[in-house]
């Protein structure tokens, strides 16, 4: 079953969830990608991998440390010396990993375009975050590589290949939007605005010059996930989204969710 929203579901935005929303989205868009893509092209998942020394919090109820050494269990530890294992500092760097596609000639492996979908470390402030993404994508163009982004989240800094300013000319009341840039489309960006009420569109892949470019349909995707992930059973429609709606919106959807049962009067 699909979502009670008719498009992205602003409930999903909260980081601790929407990195499964992401990996799970990179996964969807692949599989489909795959299924129109020409010879000689195919999908291919890649990772990006930084490593970062800033302490991160964990999640809100993952666990209880209070009652947790620093020096971990005495009699865990013996008996690991007892079994052999080395004791090893750990690292003050963290490591952090983030999936995304590329497209690829099977002739000569090519990297033809590039698919992204903006996480919150792409619109975060820092070396490791918008600068490491924003140095990336300038290669890709650089390079004459396609890019396609798919910025579903509302909050952060903006960070796709379009600038903020033309979006909010085009559509001041964009909430997520789709941006296609390469050398195969031109000097300008193609962009698809999307409005919280409005349904995901239908985001166009672009492959070589003179190549018909292919189509693969976000909706879908997401209508998966939610389904999959038995999202109706998580997601807390009587608490604020996060980062929170502005009024209008708040109002909507409010409306939308008690029509369709997911909000109790």
């Amino acid at each position: 079953m699909p979502g009670p929203l008719p498009g992205m579901d602003p409930w999903l935005e909260k980081p601790a969830r929407f990195s499964d929303v992401h990996n799970s989205l990179v996964t969807y868009f692949a599989d489909d990608l795959s299924a129109v893509l020409p010879e000689p092209y195919i999908a291919r998942g890649a990772t990006r991998v930084w490593l970062d020394q800033q302490r991160r919090e964990p999640d809100e109820g993952t666990y209880d440390p209070s009652n947790i050494s620093v020096e971990g269990d005495a009699n865990v530890a013996q008996a690991m010396r007892q079994a052999g294992l080395i004791a090893v500092a750990d690292e003050e760097d963290e490591r952090f990993e983030e999936p995304y596609l590329e497209v690829r000639t099977t002739t000569d492996d090519r990297l033809v375009t590039t698919i992204e979908f903006v996480s919150p470390a792409n619109k975060s402030p820092g070396d490791h975050g918008r600068d490491s993404y924003r140095q990336k994508q300038a290669e890709y163009l650089a390079a004459g590589v396609g890019l396609v982004e798919i910025d579903l989240l509302r909050g952060g800094q903006h960070a796709t290949a379009v600038s903020l300013a033309s979006l909010r000319l085009k559509a001041p009341r964009f909430a997520y939007h789709v941006c296609v840039s390469g050398i195969a489309v031109g000097k300008h960006r193609y962009v698809s605005a999307i409005h919280l009420e409005d349904r995901l569109p239908t985001v166009v892949v672009p492959l070589d010059a003179g190549v018909e470019p292919v189509r693969v349909e976000l909706q879908p995707l997401l209508d998966r996930f939610y389904d999959v992930r038995k999202c109706g059973r998580q997601l807390r429609y009587d608490q604020p989204a996060e980062p929170p709606l502005t009024l209008d919106q708040q109002a909507w959807a409010e409306g939308v969710l008690r029509a369709r049962g997911a909000l109790k009067t």
